[in-house]
């Protein structure tokens, strides 16, 4: 891992999925459904045992089967008859709950598991831990074969990025700080020979972002503007764009202590677009890459923002500020206008931009925004198939109104309770007008209970979904 190495506690993907050289003595497990012929081939001991325990095939159930030396003989998961239900997705995706419950010990599935590679990438997801501030290691881990027929440096790629997006987000602020977050994105770009430049504190201004530069100037740590270029010149041009606001106190308009709780996962959308990036870069899709990250912290001070001034945005627009808790927005316009004089095939934008979202999908859906039908249709069936679930809302003409301004171009917000997701996609699209394909993901960034693909904290949402979407598209 990249960010990760700093925790001393924490395995490496590739020690969790081993290679297949590893299988010999590895104890066999079955994902079963009701009537599965799998079952009723099993030895009169194992059925007996099994009738002891109760054991039925249905969603999330386990047993461990004995051997006649006491040790684990087999594993079978219960599969049910359906999806998996939480998270949404195929059934196979349950097998991330076997890491985190089995013993210590090496396993591997049996061959004639349906949607193998999908459960593979369930057992690597839901193996996930966050140590770094533990002052015990870790146990010992259940650790997986992965067969020859599986790609496993694909496999092992996909997972590191999401381990990495969450090891990001689960770092406080006190240690992942904007200069925090560009060593990381460095690391990462040095991995994969890519090139990794930033604009810092004042030179913001200098080089015109002056609403970066407005959002963090408040904090003793500079804001900056965070860029990684990778891929062949002349492949397809696609511009990821992270929200990285590393902590955010809302500015003058401040939140109160409970919303404040989880604020170091205000950087969850850079996250997410770093993820992403290291499985394009990772698995070398035939794109143009760019991924722009403008991070700072929205903090208090003398030199904070206020509501009611008028700032001057990358483009030339002025934006009343109708809300400084409304800071995501406004890094975000001064870098897609940056993305957009590029005129890029493919502009996405990740951010945890709003609460109404929240309020309108929950936790687990992540919010969609775009204007083409097929790419929509593609990623919502990508997440589905992958079990990273998104919900498409429309970018709908008729609230452009709720961002008029009598003194400026434009506000920052609508003063009234509704549609504020709406309002927030409609903002972010004004500074998007060359680019072919536009989308925005307004995600939540964290998972707030245990689920089988990993545990409660820092989430990625949508990279896995948009990345099978990248592979299809490039003939992957």
């Amino acid at each position: 891992m990249i960010y990760s190495a700093k925790d001393n506690s924490a395995p490496a993907v590739a020690d969790v999925l081993l290679d297949s050289g590893s299988g010999e003595g590895a104890v066999p497990v079955r994902l079963v459904r009701p009537g599965d012929p799998r079952m009723a081939a099993l030895d009169s001991a194992a059925q007996a045992w099994l009738g002891a325990l109760r054991f039925t095939p249905s969603a999330r159930k386990q047993a461990l089967l004995p051997g006649p030396d006491g040790r684990i003989a087999g594993v079978l998961l219960g599969m049910g008859n359906g999806h998996a239900g939480d998270p949404s997705g195929p059934s196979a995706l349950l097998a991330g709950l076997l890491p985190q419950t089995l013993p210590a010990a090496t396993y591997a599935f049996d061959p004639e598991t349906l949607d193998l590679r999908l459960a593979l990438l369930a057992w690597g997801l839901g193996a996930y831990r966050f140590q770094r501030y533990k002052s015990a290691g870790n146990d010992p881990m259940a650790k997986v074969v992965v067969p020859e027929s599986v790609d496993r440096a694909a496999l092992v790629n996909e997972i590191e990025a999401v381990w990495l997006g969450r090891d990001l987000i689960n770092t406080p602020a006190s240690d992942l700080g904007p200069a925090d977050l560009e060593t990381a994105a460095r690391e990462l770009a040095a991995r994969h020979g890519a090139q990794c430049t930033s604009i810092v504190g004042d030179d913001l201004l200098a080089k015109n972002f002056p609403m970066i530069h407005a959002v963090g100037r408040a904090s003793s740590r500079a804001p900056r503007l965070i860029e990684i270029t990778w891929g062949r010149a002349s492949a397809p041009s696609l511009t990821l764009v992270g929200k990285g606001i590393t902590f955010d106190t809302g500015g003058l308009d401040i939140k109160p202590s409970s919303g404040m709780l989880l604020m170091k996962k205000d950087m969850g959308g850079a996250a997410t677009a770093l993820t992403l990036g290291h499985m394009i870069m990772g698995q070398k899709l035939d794109l143009n890459l760019r991924v722009l990250i403008p991070a700072a912290e929205n903090s208090i001070s003398g030199d904070a923002f206020r509501p009611s001034d008028v700032l001057k945005s990358r483009d030339g627009r002025t934006v009343e500020i109708g809300n400084t808790d409304a800071e995501g927005r406004l890094v975000l316009a001064d870098a897609l206008a940056l993305a957009d004089e590029a005129a890029p095939e493919t502009v996405l934008v990740f951010a945890t931009l709003t609460g109404a979202a929240r309020v309108a999908l929950g936790a687990d859906l992540p919010a969609f925004f775009t204007d083409d039908e097929a790419f929509a249709a593609h990623v919502a069936s990508a997440g589905e198939s992958v079990g990273d679930p998104v919900w498409r809302m429309p970018l709908w003409p008729g609230y452009e109104r709720h961002l008029d301004s009598e003194v400026a171009d434009m506000n920052n917000v609508f003063d009234g309770p509704f549609a504020g997701a709406i309002t927030a996609a409609l903002f972010l699209r004004r500074y998007v007008k060359q680019a072919r394909r536009f989308g925005h993901f307004d995600l939540y960034g964290w998972r707030p209970a245990a689920r089988p693909l990993g545990p409660k904290g820092g989430e990625p949402q949508t990279a896995r979904a948009v990345f099978e979407v990248l592979k299809r598209e490039c003939g992957r």
